[in-house]
């Protein structure tokens, strides 16, 4: 059985679920993931799910600082780029770097939705929406379990 979700993305199953692993120099298998990440960040990183709003640990969180991927530490946002939507996801208008975040469509669950994915291993992120603030215009809604926070160092 084919999921509509997998169908619909430009990505190929192989690439989407692989990393490297620095320590060995090999690619990430799905045991290396699951040893490497919480449950629910697996669930979240490597089977698409979706965390229940505001029960996040970074929806509410207002310090300055940057978020990184939990799967591999890439830099993805900005806490100035954060913003309260009312949804209960951390969310934000742009990436840290254009580059950092892809997107591909998702068809999954009977609706057509742009799925946000870490740019270097694939993991799922959440989603990308046309009803966010200037200046861009978007929205991503971005799964707390999906992300470290790195507080900016106070001088």
């Amino acid at each position: 059985m084919v999921d509509d979700e997998a169908a619909a993305s430009p990505r190929t199953q192989e690439n989407e679920m692989t990393s490297t692993d620095e320590t060995v120099g090999r690619p990430m298998t799905d045991d290396d993931w699951r040893s490497r990440l919480t449950p629910i960040q697996y669930q979240v990183l490597r089977e698409k799910g979706t965390e229940r709003a505001f029960t996040g640990e970074l929806w509410d969180d207002h310090r300055e600082g940057t978020f990184r991927c939990a799967g591999c530490g890439e830099v993805l946002f900005r806490s100035d780029a954060k913003y309260d939507s009312g949804s209960g996801w951390p969310s934000f208008y742009e990436p840290a770097a254009g580059a950092a975040v892809e997107t591909a469509v998702d068809r999954s669950h009977g609706m057509s939705r742009t799925e946000a994915a870490c740019s270097n291993c694939g993991g799922h992120l959440g989603h990308v929406f046309p009803d966010g603030p200037r200046p861009t215009g978007l929205r991503y809604c971005i799964n707390s379990a999906a992300l470290t926070m790195e507080p900016d160092e106070v001088e």
